[in-house]
């Protein structure tokens, strides 16, 4: 069985794509050295290969069912669960004082990659959980925290998102959930919400919703949010779950992918009223959430790049060892058959699942290291910049990954053919489970209106700015008359970052004057903006190659060769779309925004 993740890519884009052995210089990371974030990989390859990869297709196949009062799922998952929990994964980057170990962002995502590609359902329990906690510690009270961040943190709670409801969906500014004051600090919260992940299971003794509600009274839309911690059980005197809280399972989802984690409804306040905690400030749970949101776009990114990376290391696998056909050249049909690696067309879309896996999983962990920088680089200059150029690129990178690990994973059947398209290898659940990605934290249309409706224009352009500046950078940093391979990637990315420019100014003006005309594409510009920040991500890690070649490196030459080769192949088959997409931007083309519905 092929490997969950290429040890070496990791350790390439880890130390040598990013310099993460330099985040040891940094205050808080100052106990810490390569080394320990080495040996936290090795320890998540070996609990994901042990308790998570041997159950994902028995998870997909026995998916929980709810006898009316508990949900029950197969007895794997909680071992898994109690693996990942015993290893300190959950409150590892916590800081001392709360208890954790101060680990950094970007090696704990690194680490998460592993059980992401092992199993995406299971992983997706500490995904949610640790993003709960997150939320708690950023905006929770000191009494709140003394309650709940032990238990998050050691695996006895659970946390989720609650925020879609039936008939609002991603519209959150239309939310009916209702919190009314209890008198006692405490609120009681009615409603009900849909599609939350981890919503019921049978893992852990408690389960804290993060839950969105207007508080009665409240104004409608988006400044009338308040957001409030809901959970399962009520905390008894001495913390331990007590008494059942007023929220109820409605009924399980039953979904295409991602089928052992639980997708439910949930009804808060069929009987007295659920009793909810408010966190942070009345009327700002939107912005609040936002925290928890961002980084779980991040995350399906994450979880997108992992789900493409396994499905084209099986593919390639498969294509090394399975015979089949000559090539055009030969004509005896006694000659043995070639592996089907040796045909150019299965290199092609091995080649394109490289340049999306690779490119995908460099992406997610260049957001996570903003995300470090953004909060622990001593320069404030280099903090905000972090924050402004990570602000830009959350919708690039939650949604890109998505959209075309679809693709790559769609290419790793084709590779495989009917073989690929039966149970009987993991691709067919892969394609299955990573089809979910492009919708949820968002669907593609959401994050192209953020991207273009907001990000662009957002603080004078600053967050556009930073983006277009750190493209600069890169470009600046390529010699083409040293660096051939390159100069074509080099010379397509500058003329598309022009281009970029171009339509962003026109598509800002026009929103001025006709919003509705300048955002009626905006998923265009969503999927053209991916391609030049996919095809930047490609550059730097071309460039990283081709130095490391020129100054030798043995046996690690053909690993540079093929870095080279995926960036070229970006730049030549990819790249070159952004083109057509910006003449029907910067065109104007209306043609969907002038269709009829009952021309239908």
């Amino acid at each position: 069985m092929a490997d969950l993740l290429n040890d070496r890519d990791l350790a390439f884009l880890l130390y040598e794509f990013l310099d993460t052995a330099a985040l040891v210089q940094r205050e808080r990371y100052r106990e810490h050295s390569p080394e320990v974030f080495t040996a936290v990989l090795k320890t998540a390859r070996a609990i994901a290969e042990e308790e998570f990869a041997p159950h994902n297709a028995k998870g997909d196949a026995t998916e929980p069912e709810y006898d009316g009062v508990n949900v029950r799922m197969i007895a794997e998952t909680k071992t898994a669960w109690d693996a990942f929990a015993e290893a300190g994964f959950f409150s590892a980057h916590w800081d001392a004082e709360e208890g954790g170990l101060q680990f950094p962002e970007v090696a704990l995502r690194a680490a998460m990659a592993y059980f992401n590609a092992a199993n995406a359902a299971t992983a997706a329990y500490p995904f949610l959980t640790i993003g709960a906690a997150n939320l708690l510690r950023a905006f929770g009270t000191p009494e709140q925290k003394a309650i709940w961040l032990a238990p998050l943190g050691d695996g006895r709670c659970a946390g989720t998102m609650a925020l879609t409801e039936a008939e609002q969906g991603s519209a959150l500014g239309d939310i009916k959930t209702c919190a009314v004051e209890f008198g006692d600090g405490s609120y009681r919260i009615f409603g009900q919400k849909m599609f939350i992940s981890g919503g019921d299971q049978s893992l852990t003794d408690n389960i804290a919703h993060m839950a969105l509600a207007r508080i009665k009274g409240d104004p409608p839309g988006v400044k009338g949010i308040s957001l409030f911690l809901v959970p399962k059980y009520l905390p008894g005197p001495d913390g331990n779950p007590g008494e059942r809280n007023d929220v109820a399972l409605a009924g399980l989802l039953h979904k295409m992918g991602w089928r052992n984690t639980t997708s439910t409804v949930l009804s808060f306040g069929e009987k007295e009223g659920a009793v909810g905690y408010l966190i942070g400030k009345p009327g700002h749970g939107l912005a609040h959430m936002f925290q928890m949101m961002n980084e779980a776009r991040i995350g399906i990114g994450l979880f997108a790049a992992c789900i493409a990376y396994r499905g084209f290391l099986l593919a390639l696998e498969y294509a090394r060892e399975r015979r089949q056909g000559r090539l055009p050249s030969c004509r005896d049909p006694l000659s043995p058959q070639v592996p089907l690696i040796g045909h150019a067309d299965i290199r092609r879309l091995l080649l394109a699942q490289k340049a999306v896996a690779e490119g995908a999983l460099a992406l997610c962990l260049y957001a996570s290291s903003l995300f470090e920088d953004q909060h622990t680089h001593p320069d404030p200059a280099r903090r905000e910049r972090a924050s402004l150029l990570l602000d830009f690129l959350t919708p690039i990178v939650k949604s890109w990954p998505a959209k075309y690990g679809c693709q790559a994973n769609e290419m790793a059947i084709q590779v495989l053919g009917g073989a690929g398209y039966t149970r009987d290898h993991l691709l067919e659940q892969l394609y299955r489970d990573q089809r979910l990605n492009p919708i949820h934290e968002g669907a593609e249309a959401i994050h192209g209106l953020d991207l273009l409706g907001r990000k662009a224009g957002l603080r004078n352009g600053a967050c556009y700015a930073a983006f277009c500046d750190a493209v600069a950078e890169t470009l600046a940093e390529t010699l083409p008359d040293r660096q051939p391979d390159i100069a074509g990637l080099q010379a397509a990315l500058a003329a598309s970052l022009k281009r970029l420019d171009q339509v962003t100014a026109h598509l800002l003006d026009l929103q001025q004057c006709d919003p509705d005309r300048a955002l009626a594409n905006a998923t265009l510009y969503l999927d053209a903006a991916g391609r030049i920040a996919a095809a930047w991500i490609w550059l730097k890690q071309a460039l990283v190659a081709a130095r490391a070649l020129a100054t030798g490196t043995g046996a690690d030459a053909g690993f540079y060769r093929g870095k080279l080769q995926a960036a070229r192949y970006y730049g030549e088959w990819e790249l070159p779309a952004v083109n057509h997409q910006f003449d029907l931007l910067s065109g104007g083309n209306s043609t969907p925004l002038d269709m009829q519905d009952n021309w239908f």
